[in-house]
C-alpha cells in the first residue's frame, strides 16, 4: 500500500526548491565571496534593524518630545500676551524667553502669514513640530526648518499680532542622533576590513592546497607545506600522505618492473644465444623474429608500465618542440606541416610529451603520406592536432584503440604494425599531465588525434 502526499504539501516544497535554485544562481560561487557574505549579511541586518528601532522608536520618540516642550513653551508665551498686554509687557516676555527659556521671540504687526515653504523629503522635526502646534495653539501658523540649519523659526497669527519665535534647532530636535549613526558605519567599516583581510589569510591555504593537488596532477614537481587553521592543516598533511603513497606505489612498481625487466632480458639473452649456435634453418629464423618482437614487446610494456613519472616539467618553447617533431617526419620521409598561435611558453615534461606526440606521429605514418600539426594555446590549456590522410579509425572502435595491445588488425600478425602500445602509452602521458587524447576525423579525410592538457 503507498501513500501519497497532498497536493497542498507537495506544491510549497517544489516552490521552495525552484526559490532556492534561483538563489543559488545568483549567490557567488567562491568559498572567499560565500564567506564575506556570511560576515556582512548579518552584520547589514543588525544595523538596519538597531538603525530603524532608534529612527523610528527612539530618536521620534525625543524629538516629539522636544518639540512638545517648545510648542508649550511658544503657547504659555502666546497665553501671556493674551492675558497681559502692551509693549511693556511685550519686551519682558522676549527678555524672559531670551533668558530663561533660550529662545528669541517678537511680536510683528498683524498681517498675513509667508507662503509656505517646500516640506523635506525627510524630517522628522517638520512632522513633530506641525503636529504640536495645531494641537496645543490651534492658530494659523507657519514654519521654517531648512532656512537656518541651526535655527527654526515659527510665526503664528495671534489675535491681534503675528508671534516670531526663533529658537535653536537642538531645542526640538535630537542632532546627536547623526553620531550614533557615524559610529556605528564607521565601526562596521572598521570590521568588515578586519573581515576581508582575516578572511583573506584563512582562504589562502586552501587555495595552495587546491594549487598543489592540482600541479601534482599534471605531474610537476611542487613544494606545499601546510598552514592556516587546524582543519585545513589537517587535510594538507592528509594531502602529503596520498601523494607520499602514490609515489610510494609508483616506486614499488617501477622496482618490480625492472627486476621482472632484467630476468626476462636474461632469458631472452639465452634464447638468441642457443639461436646463434644453432644451424640456420627456415625454423630457426622464424623463432629468431618471434624472440625479436618479444623483445619488442617486451620493451614497449615496460615503457608504457614505468612511464615517465621521474621526470621534472620544465618550461619550453612549444614552436621549437613542434618544429624538431616535424625534422623527425620529414626524415623518415613524410610530408609534415606545422601550424602554432598563442604563448609559444609552456610547462611540460619535455620528453614524457614529445614521445605522446611522437606515438601519435608514428601511428599516422603507419598510414597516411601527409601528416599536418596544428597547436594553439589559451590561458588554461594547451591543444595540439594530429591530422592525416590515411583511412582512419571507425567511430565505435576510436575508445578501444586507446586499451593496451589492441590491434585493428583482426589477424593479429605480430609481423606488421606495431605492438598496440602507442596509443595506450600516449594517452597515459597526456592523462599524467592532467589532460587527454580523443579521436574524430580529420578535415583531410583522415584522423584527427586531439592531445589536450592544461597549462
Amino acid at each position: 500500500m503507498s501513500l501519497s502526499l497532498p497536493v497542498s504539501f507537495t506544491q510549497p516544497r517544489s516552490w521552495w526548491r525552484g526559490l532556492w535554485r534561483r538563489l543559488s544562481m545568483l549567490l557567488p560561487k567562491g568559498l572567499y565571496a560565500r564567506a564575506l557574505l556570511i560576515v556582512i549579511v548579518p552584520m547589514v541586518i543588525l544595523q538596519c534593524v538597531l538603525t530603524y528601532v532608534f529612527m523610528e522608536r527612539h530618536w521620534q520618540r525625543i524629538t516629539m518630545r522636544l518639540s512638545t516642550a517648545l510648542t508649550h513653551e511658544i503657547a504659555a508665551i502666546a497665553d501671556l500676551h493674551h492675558a497681559y498686554p502692551g509693549v511693556k509687557n511685550d519686551d519682558l516676555l522676549a527678555r524672559i524667553a531670551q533668558q530663561r527659556l533660550n529662545i528669541d521671540i517678537e511680536f510683528l504687526p498683524k498681517g498675513p502669514l509667508p507662503p509656505a515653504l517646500p516640506r523635506p523629503f525627510f524630517s522628522i522635526i517638520d512632522a513633530a513640530l506641525s503636529n504640536e502646534i495645531k494641537r496645543q495653539i490651534g492658530k494659523p501658523f507657519w514654519l521654517d526648518t531648512v532656512g537656518r540649519s541651526n535655527f527654526i523659526e515659527i510665526r503664528i497669527a495671534l489675535n491681534d499680532s503675528i508671534l516670531r519665535v526663533v529658537a535653536e534647532r537642538s531645542a526640538a530636535y535630537a542632532s546627536n542622533s547623526y553620531i550614533f549613526i557615524l559610529w556605528m558605519i564607521g565601526t562596521s567599516f572598521v570590521l568588515i576590513v578586519v573581515a576581508i583581510v582575516f578572511l583573506g589569510n584563512q582562504i589562502k591555504p586552501i587555495l595552495l592546497l587546491a594549487g598543489a593537488a592540482e600541479a601534482f596532477g599534471k605531474g610537476r614537481d611542487l613544494d606545499f607545506t601546510p598552514r592556516g587553521a587546524r582543519e585545513v592543516r589537517q587535510a594538507g598533511y592528509a594531502f602529503i600522505e596520498m601523494k607520499r603513497r602514490i609515489e610510494r606505489a609508483f616506486e614499488q612498481r617501477t622496482t618490480m618492473l625492472n627486476g621482472v625487466s632484467h630476468d626476462l632480458r636474461t632469458i631472452l639473452m639465452r634464447f638468441k644465444l642457443s639461436l646463434a649456435l644453432m644451424r640456420q634453418t627456415e625454423e630457426t629464423r622464424d623463432l629468431q623474429k618471434d624472440v625479436d618482437e618479444m623483445q619488442r614487446m617486451l620493451e614497449a610494456y615496460l615503457a608504457f608500465a614505468r612511464g615517465d613519472a621521474g621526470e621534472s616539467a620544465e618550461e619550453i618553447d612549444i614552436e621549437e618542440f613542434l618544429e624538431d617533431l616535424r625534422l623527425d617526419a620529414e626524415r623518415a620521409g613524410f610530408d609534415t606541416k606545422i601550424a602554432f598561435s598563442g604563448n609559444p611558453v609552456v610547462t611540460l615534461r619535455p620528453n614524457a610529451f614529445k614521445r605522446c606526440l611522437a606515438n601519435l606521429i608514428s601511428n599516422a605514418q603507419s598510414h597516411a603520406k601527409h601528416i599536418s600539426i596544428e597547436s594553439a594555446r589559451d590561458q588554461r590549456f594547451l591543444t595540439v592536432h594530429v591530422d592525416d590522410d590515411g583511412p582512419g579509425i571507425p567511430a565505435s572502435q576510436r575508445e578501444e584503440v586507446f586499451r593496451p595491445f589492441f590491434r585493428l588488425d583482426s589477424a593479429r600478425n605480430q609481423n606488421q604494425g606495431g605492438t598496440g602500445l602507442g596509443l595506450a602509452i600516449a594517452r597515459d602521458i597526456a592523462r599524467s599531465h592532467g589532460g587527454d587524447i580523443g579521436l574524430a576525423d580529420s578535415p583531410s579525410g583522415g584522423l584527427r588525434a586531439t592531445v589536450r592538457v592544461p597549462v
